[in-house]
């Protein structure tokens, strides 16, 4: 059975940077309010005539201009995100075109915050399978078009932005164990409206934006990350001595404090992208990465735990040693 390796990473957000001070403008918050409660000091918005798709395909650039190697070969690209230019196609499929990627196929995963780590899972499979041997992982989102700014408590929390990794066949691998799971019963607590007016007789918003219930998505976030975060250990054969850094999905800065106190990780030992990129929902891990990146924090040979949760409500997760 042949391993699954990552071996590169890039990145892009739009060129429009939104401070706090911004929705002073136009809400009842302050920048000490969104700081306190969040963690975030900026995070960018996609441009009116700027999309998922764009995002994605500019990631995938900044992932080829680090990589030294060509792409023409990848035989599959996965897309993981909750804002797509449209149902169909599908982002993969924009991504393929765009970059002229003719030996690719291509599909989108929807899995929400979740849904990188969803990616990489699959990926994986798809290369011990033998299936595939060169596949591209991206993960990307522009919230900003699904945001409702009228709502003071979330319209904060959410950024534009996309990150994408190479993950390639090789006889020892450097994605190590895996880990999956799903609450759907918490679906209602974490939405976007679309056709179906309820769920389970819940009446839905219907504005086509993202609705959240703060404190039971916070409450199930710490508590599952917590409970995965020891699974994941055990799972691997690892010590929390043995892990350089911990990735989680970028919700809120708050949140990832709350991690930290369940398991006992250090903070200073944890990456993150929601100070200054937000929430990106399935952006925020690999924008996390390029920022360790290029802190000089996340180095060759780190030992990384990576750890997505979101809507769904679903959470998935991968150890890494890093190329």
């Amino acid at each position: 059975m042949m391993h699954a390796s990552l071996r590169a990473i890039g990145m892009a957000v739009p060129a429009r940077k939104i401070d706090n001070k911004h929705f002073e403008t136009f809400i009842d918050t302050t920048d000490e309010w969104i700081v306190s409660r969040t963690g975030i000091q900026t995070r960018f918005h996609a441009a009116e005539d700027e999309y998922t798709s764009d995002l994605c395909v500019r990631a995938v650039q900044d992932l080829a201009s680090r990589y030294d190697g060509t792409l023409d070969d990848v035989d599959m690209i996965i897309v993981s995100t909750a804002s797509p230019d449209q149902p169909m196609p599908g982002m993969a499929c924009r991504v393929q075109y765009k970059m002229g990627l003719h030996k690719a196929g291509a599909f989108d995963l929807y899995a929400a915050c979740a849904g990188f780590c969803y990616g990489i899972v699959v990926a994986k499979g798809l290369i011990a399978a033998g299936s595939h041997r060169k596949i591209l992982v991206i993960g990307g989102e522009t919230l900003s078009k699904i945001t409702d700014f009228t709502d003071r408590t979330s319209c904060v929390l959410f950024g534009d932005g996309a990150g994408a990794v190479l993950i390639e066949t090789d006889p020892v691998g450097n994605i190590h164990g895996t880990i999956t799971g799903s609450n759907g019963e918490g679906g209602i607590d974490l939405y976007i409206s679309g056709m179906a007016p309820d769920i389970d007789g819940t009446p839905l918003n219907m504005n086509r934006c993202i609705v959240q219930n703060g404190r039971k998505v916070f409450k199930w976030a710490v508590n599952t990350a917590a409970e995965q975060y020891r699974k994941m250990l055990a799972k691997n054969n690892l010590s929390a001595d043995d892990l350089q850094w911990y990735v989680p999905h970028s919700a809120n800065l708050r949140i990832i404090e709350a991690i930290s106190n369940e398991t006992g990780f250090p903070l200073s030992k944890t990456l993150e992208s929601v100070v200054d990129f937000g929430n990106t929902s399935s952006a925020s891990i690999p924008l996390a990465l390029c920022k360790g990146i290029k802190d000089g924090k996340l180095k060759s040979g780190d030992k990384v735990m990576l750890f997505g949760f979101g809507g769904g409500l679903t959470y998935a997760g991968a150890v890494i040693t890093w190329p």
